[in-house]
């Protein structure tokens, strides 16, 4: 009977420190299972971080790329209007600039443009022109063209040409006639013409069919800007807000 008690102990015992074991092993399979997914989810965090930041890269990049005129996939294009089999030579010619032939200068500045608006070839091309005339004394306003920047090449006279960066620091120049200078795309910058005897003449090319031109002077006192918030902003009166608004209007 002792024997046979003892024996039953010893394969209780066994079996309970099997049973320990195996349930120990489970546990431990478990914190390691635990411990592997955690790993992964580690893995799969780091990766979709990285991916997000070459995405958002790229995406800049891309951004950057297309932030002039968009690429066209055809040769190219022409007004809603107008049916491509009738396209001819005469789309691909802009005759607005005869008038310069043989006239005068002009009393005041002028500018005559060939862009989108006036030569509707020029939609995709990503390029533009204006002419501009200068009598003695005058002046084309700071202004900016916010699509693009400017080339210009003075033909005939001398100009005062000035740029004006981000840090409000002034680059200018006199130009002599066979000069060339380029104004920065979104740049505020002026052309003046100080000879009081002869005029100048110049032509400047943009990087847009459409590059856009904001004055300073016009865009601020011609708009619906409140008198006051102008005093305040100029640090002066409204009498001299409505003095200044009095001096831009469009003459009769």
């Amino acid at each position: 009977m002792f024997f046979e008690f003892a024996g039953t102990m010893k394969s209780d015992m066994i079996s309970g420190s099997l049973a320990w074991t195996i349930q120990d092993a489970a546990k431990a399979a478990k914190r390691r299972q635990r411990k592997c997914l955690s790993e992964i989810e580690a893995i799969a965090r780091a990766f979709v971080h990285e991916f997000f930041l070459v995405f958002v890269a790229s995406f800049a990049i891309v951004q950057m790329a297309i932030a002039g005129d968009p690429d066209i996939t055809s040769d190219f294009l022409v007004p809603a209007n107008v049916s491509l089999p009738e396209v001819d030579g005469n789309f691909f010619t802009f005759t607005g600039m005869r008038v310069l032939v043989g006239s005068d200068p002009p009393p005041t500045f002028r500018v005559l443009k060939a862009s989108l608006v006036e030569f509707p070839a020029l939609d995709g091309q990503s390029v533009s022109y204006a002419v501009l005339q200068y009598p003695a004394g005058t002046v084309n306003p700071p202004h900016t063209h916010p699509r693009a920047a400017e080339l210009l090449f003075l033909i005939e006279g001398t100009l005062q040409v000035g740029i004006i960066d981000t840090t409000n620091k002034l680059f200018n120049q006199t130009l002599q006639t066979g000069d060339l200078f380029v104004f920065p795309k979104g740049l505020v910058h002026f052309q003046y013409n100080a000879d009081g005897q002869k005029p100048a003449l110049a032509i400047s090319a943009f990087g847009s069919a459409n590059a856009g031109t904001v004055s300073v002077p016009n865009n601020v006192f011609n708009s619906s800007i409140e008198d006051n918030i102008l005093a305040k902003s100029f640090k002066t009166d409204i009498n001299t807000i409505e003095h200044i608004k009095a001096g831009l209007a469009p003459k009769a």
